[in-house]
């Protein structure tokens, strides 16, 4: 039986939460509560980029050399874009939109001002693959940019999962001793 409702950038923030990165209890319980807040430079320039990548608009504004290196990297055919996923996890229903798939691999478009290799290795959107299997989808692959250059992080079904799977757990507990914060109850399927 389904309790709560997950996706991965909230599962991401509270695992940043868990690893003593830069977020607080309280950056936490914001993002659960869904309290809106503006969109930083660097996340409008991402939205863009992947704009100008999948449907070439303003693409005038990026390095051609960048988005012919991160095209190349597309699966061809691109099968569809936007793709919704979901998985049952015991009592979690983990849900989410991929950038794109192809036939074998769906593709997610990461843009960052500095990258460091296997950043994404403990990305909770790597569940997407599990999401995706039915749809032949055994590939999870990141194409990032730093707007210098153009990287790619491949994570097969096979990856482990482990450390995701615990901090789903983590999550669910921190929800509960939390509860009487939480003012946006759509996390919780019971209301």
């Amino acid at each position: 039986m389904i309790r709560y409702r997950f996706y991965p950038t909230l599962l991401n923030v509270f695992s940043r939460y868990l690893q003593g990165g830069p977020v607080s209890e309280a950056d936490v319980l914001a993002v659960v509560n869904r309290v809106p807040r503006p969109a930083t430079a660097a996340q409008e320039r991402g939205t863009s980029f992947e704009e100008a990548v999948i449907k070439g608009t303003d693409e005038e504004r990026f390095d051609p050399t960048i988005l012919a290196k991160v095209r190349k990297l597309l699966p061809r055919p691109i099968v569809d874009v936007q793709v919704y996923c979901q998985w049952e996890i015991d009592d979690v229903l983990f849900y989410g939109y991929v950038d794109l798939i192809g036939k074998f691999k769906a593709v997610d478009l990461k843009t960052t001002s500095s990258y460091q290799k296997d950043r994404y290795v403990h990305n909770h959107q790597n569940l997407y693959l599990h999401a995706l299997k039915t749809k032949g989808i055994r590939l999870m692959e990141y194409v990032v940019t730093d707007f210098q250059d153009v990287y790619v992080e491949s994570y097969a079904l096979t990856n482990p999962i482990d450390r995701q799977l615990e901090e789903i757990r983590l999550f669910k507990t921190f929800l509960n001793e939390h509860r009487a914060l939480i003012t946006d109850k759509k996390i919780f399927v019971d209301g």
